[in-house]
């Protein structure tokens, strides 16, 4: 079965969502899931907020699809706009929203995750 779903919508919704919760972000499955391999997740940030560092989840990329992130790896920093494509490295790393920001985490997982 076909599917589509509006990112544009998604991100209007979630990014007001983030707003307005006390830790700044908002959350939504696009695809995908614990039962899938692939998995999409729509992420909204607050300008400001941060998604602390945490293991990578495996192959994985960020899509930026508003607002302006920032994605840290010990020392190394990367930056994205509306528009970018970050590949998320495979060691620890965070994400910090420079201004309010809406990002599509993409991951691969393995058997082991």
């Amino acid at each position: 079965m076909m599917e589509s779903t509006s990112l544009a919508g998604l991100t209007e919704q979630h990014l007001a969502i983030a707003r307005q919760a006390p830790n700044g972000r908002s959350a939504h499955t696009v695809h995908g899931g614990h039962t899938k391999t692939l998995r999409q997740t729509l992420i909204a940030l607050a300008g400001g907020q941060r998604l602390d560092e945490h293991e990578s989840p495996g192959e994985a990329t960020l899509q930026v699809l508003h607002g302006h992130v920032r994605l840290l790896a010990g020392a190394e920093e990367q930056s994205g706009a509306s528009g970018d494509l970050l590949t998320i490295p495979g060691r620890r790393h965070s994400l910090e929203a420079v201004h309010d920001s809406v990002v599509l985490l993409t991951v691969v997982k393995t058997d082991q995750q």
